[in-house]
């Protein structure tokens, strides 16, 4: 007998949802007096029973699916659901690794809100609706597991919520980093030695060059919008398709770009910096077996973490400071929190944690219209995997009214226009301009303060 991947992802639900390692961390007794074990084993025979077919891949239709108009609301709903939250992937394929954020986060909101199951396929699925204890214990999870895994300096007021203030420094090697400063901002990594790092990444800019694409060398350009380098660090992967697994395999990226550096091996780039006698020896002080395209990725990496912007007002409000944030800006992070926006721009860089589609709830690449660019496959272009077609690294928000253009074809000038365009498109959600302006309010609360973030000039 065959055995359904709903079935088989249901098999290690109970041993992640109340693993050991989590009620142990957890070290609490939920409310009622109910151990957190029996708790939580109770929360993934709800995940399993009401959650994991819609959520998973290769899913086996009910019988009744064959009947003419339900089936169409059936697979309507399957498809909606796989794209919006993988729970196979997510939950167990990821077995071992803490929960991630846009996993609770997007629970916590459909709890909140009740828009699980839809309506439409609560009428063909008896049952399928949640109790208001199993809500209770959904949420009561979602909570414990960021106490268990993603915990800060928040204030215990805002200890639970999605979003989390930075850490105000990463530890890092000092001579990498200085080592890695220069490497940052060095042209000779370039094929003609016009272009450095640097040169897309302008520090008072906010990390970016405020291009809607960057001019590589040879007066060549890309088609996606550079991000940021501030806060990358927290990044779950690098570029808008998640191509590089960290800071270092990005480092290594753009210097062989042909569009963008040029270069074509490292031996080329070593052979330019190599002859520069004073930073040959800097270099070799640090990494003993000298000049080599890992080591140089390795000092960029390390400088890179240490950009990082903490102590934005929003940071200073988690913290505890409630002067920290006006009224208009405490009301747009409750709108930004309403309009699902914390469901995918979670965590401390308010962002950066999963992959998302563009064309979740409608059509955006069809409303733009225009030339259609190589970079709107998104994740496709790294996986070649149909299900990442038009499925991007959400961008984190740190800094964001420093950083335009916006979307990951820079068409978006304005913060107001960013948000509606998430609003229709991501979240299925109409923003009306008078919360559109408080949730624009509560973004600019979140630039923050580094040594080479200056020249400020906010976005309308």
């Amino acid at each position: 007998m065959r055995i359904s991947c709903v079935a088989a992802a249901a098999l290690g639900m109970v041993a992640l949802l109340s693993g050991p390692a989590l009620a142990a961390s957890a070290g609490e007794t939920a409310p009622g007096g109910m151990p957190s074990m029996a708790k939580f084993a109770k929360v993934s025979k709800v995940v399993q029973d009401k959650c994991m077919a819609c959520h998973t891949q290769g899913y086996d239709l009910p019988f009744y699916a064959k009947v003419p108009g339900i089936r169409q609301i059936i697979e309507k709903d399957y498809r909606d659901g796989i794209r919006a939250m993988d729970l196979n992937v997510e939950l167990i394929q990821n077995k071992g690794k803490p929960i991630g954020e846009t996993v609770l986060a997007k629970m916590e909101w459909v709890i909140n809100n009740d828009t699980m199951p839809p309506a439409k396929f609560a009428v063909v699925h008896w049952g399928s609706r949640l109790s208001d204890q199993e809500k209770r214990d959904i949420l009561e999870w979602v909570k414990i597991s960021r106490k268990a895994h993603y915990a800060t300096d928040a204030a215990a007021k805002h200890a639970n919520e999605p979003l989390q203030p930075l850490p105000r420094m990463i530890k890092t090697d000092a001579k990498k980093v200085a080592l890695g400063d220069k490497l940052f901002n060095d042209k000779r990594l370039s094929t003609d030695s016009t272009l450095a790092c640097s040169g897309c990444h302008f520090y008072d800019r906010g990390g970016t060059d405020h291009q809607r694409f960057s001019e590589g060398v040879r007066k060549q350009f890309g088609d996606v919008n550079p991000p940021t380098v501030f806060n990358a660090a927290f990044n779950l992967a690098q570029f808008w398709d998640g191509r590089a697994a960290d800071l270092q395999e990005q480092a290594g990226g753009p210097p062989m770009n042909p569009i963008e550096m040029g270069s074509k091996n490292w031996e080329e780039i070593i052979g330019r910096l190599s002859r520069d006698e004073a930073l040959t020896a800097e270099f070799t002080a640090v990494y003993p077996d000298g000049w080599s395209g890992k080591n140089i990725t390795d000092a960029i990496a390390e400088y890179e973490k240490t950009l990082i912007t903490p102590d934005s007002r929003f940071d200073k409000w988690l913290r505890g400071d409630d002067k920290a944030l006006s009224a208009q800006e405490v009301q747009g992070y409750a709108r930004f929190k309403a309009y699902r926006c914390a469901s995918c721009h979670v965590g401390k860089s308010v962002g950066g944690q999963s992959y998302e589609y563009m064309d979740l709830k409608k059509d955006y690449f069809a409303d733009r219209g225009g030339k259609e660019l190589g970079s709107d496959k998104g994740r496709y272009n790294h996986t070649k995997s149909e299900m990442d077609m038009r499925r991007f690294k959400v961008p984190n928000l740190r800094n964001i009214e420093l950083t335009g253009p916006y979307l990951h074809d820079g068409t978006v000038d304005t913060l107001d226009e960013a948000v509606r365009i998430m609003g229709v498109y991501c979240a299925g959600l109409d923003v009306p301009q008078s919360d559109r302006d408080l949730i624009v309010a509560f973004l600019r609360s979140l630039t923050g303060e580094h040594k080479m973030l200056s020249g400020k000039v906010a976005a309308k």
